[in-house]
């Protein structure tokens, strides 16, 4: 059986329950995986990461978001995919199934519901839309989007169900999960589109998160997509006595690093940066681990590097997806892991807050994109949803 450093992990229904109701609701990953021993230390009080200020910054931002949703319940954005430090956009301003996802995933966050509630209608419309472009073999997917948008739409889905139980999104979520099941290559991980041979660890904790999340509510997740996961990730690891000694200077940081970071790709001389760093630390916690030396160095590196990072990379999608898994990672971290970094990143987004309420995106989907994501992250603390709970 798991342990979670909290106790027994169980995997379970949330049937009929309001996000306060979820916040009960522990990182249910059943006996995917033998946790450590070691609790997570605890953090402070919602009152005391949630200020008036973040307050009414993620009102603002929230505001935002609802009145750019389409009437058939999307969000229009640049699809596209990472090209080096740039993005390759493929369809300019259409439905965007992955930010529509992460912006209705930001709403339910805030302790929004379906269909009650000042933003219920948004929900409605947005989960109709996600709901309508799962296809026959469970793939979701529009306009051409991957394997990243897949996966934010299959943690949408899954939270969505720990609150209704409605049977039409279980069928698709399990759908949604099995093609995520059987996609994993004998990597251990996945890369952009279904069934790659290659892997990368930037689509590789977007899937687990989504399988994490499912099992939380109950859905058939193996135990060994998980433990395959792990070992991906652990092989991913940069250390100074296998992988060091490169340091070229490559966009303001090193790319290849003494230690501690986690690379994107296993072959060859992969760049390891904070953002990926951030989602191998994810990766582990959400597979039940939590006392590894290997977590403790990646921290080291992320202490180190974030202010250069955020310098250089502020507005752009790295900043955004970076700070997605690091507030995830240093929040499971808790103590004073998060009391350093969270009034860090907290004080850098408030500042960034455009007139209108967004988020600037200077490289990227868009300010939809950015504004959903830095609107997640100040609302980690509220603890309404189960893939942010400790």
């Amino acid at each position: 059986m798991t342990q979670h450093p909290n106790g027994p992990l169980r995997a379970r229904s949330l049937t009929g329950r309001a996000p306060v109701a979820l916040a009960a609701a522990l990182l249910a990953l059943g006996a995917l995986l033998p946790a450590q021993d070691r609790r997570p230390a605890a953090v402070g009080s919602t009152e005391s990461w949630i200020t008036p200020e973040v307050r009414e910054a993620v009102a603002r931002g929230l505001a935002f978001l609802a009145a750019q949703q389409h009437p058939d319940g999307y969000w229009s954005q640049d699809v596209g995919f990472k090209l080096n430090t740039n993005y390759r956009v493929t369809a300019e301003n259409v439905p965007h199934i992955g930010v529509t996802a992460l912006a209705l995933i930001s709403f339910l966050a805030g302790g929004n519901v379906p269909g009650r509630g000042t933003y219920g209608d948004v929900l409605e419309r947005g989960l109709g839309y996600v709901l309508s472009h799962v296809q026959d073999d469970g793939y979701i997917t529009d306009q051409g989007s991957r394997m990243y948008s897949h996966a934010f739409a299959t943690l949408f889905l899954a939270e969505i169900y720990g609150m209704t139980s409605r049977a039409d999104v279980r069928r698709e979520l399990q759908s949604a999960v099995n093609i995520i099941v059987d996609s994993q290559n004998t990597e251990g991980g996945w890369r952009y589109k279904p069934f790659a041979r290659e892997s990368d660890m930037s689509i590789t904790v977007c899937q687990v998160l989504a399988l994490r999340s499912a099992r939380n509510v109950g859905i058939a997740v193996p135990a060994r997509t998980i433990r395959d996961a792990e070992r991906y990730v652990r092989r991913s690891a940069v250390r100074s006595d296998t992988f060091g000694g490169y340091g070229q200077p490559f966009q303001g940081y090193s790319p290849y690093d003494d230690g501690g970071a986690f690379r994107y790709q296993l072959r060859g001389h992969s760049r390891a940066t904070f953002p990926l760093t951030a989602a191998g630390v994810t990766t582990l916690h959400a597979a039940g681990i939590y006392d590894d030396p290997i977590i403790d160095d990646a921290f080291d590196y992320m202490r180190d590097r974030m202010d250069e990072f955020n310098r250089y990379y502020q507005g752009h999608y790295f900043f955004y997806y970076g700070h997605y898994y690091a507030v995830q990672a240093y929040y499971t971290a808790g103590g004073s892991r998060f009391d350093d970094y969270f009034p860090r990143i907290r004080e850098q987004l408030l500042r960034m807050q455009q007139i209108n309420g967004s988020w600037p995106s200077h490289v990227g989907p868009g300010e939809a994109f950015a504004t959903a994501v830095a609107t997640l992250i100040l609302q980690i603390p509220y603890q309404y949803l189960p893939i942010f709970q400790r």
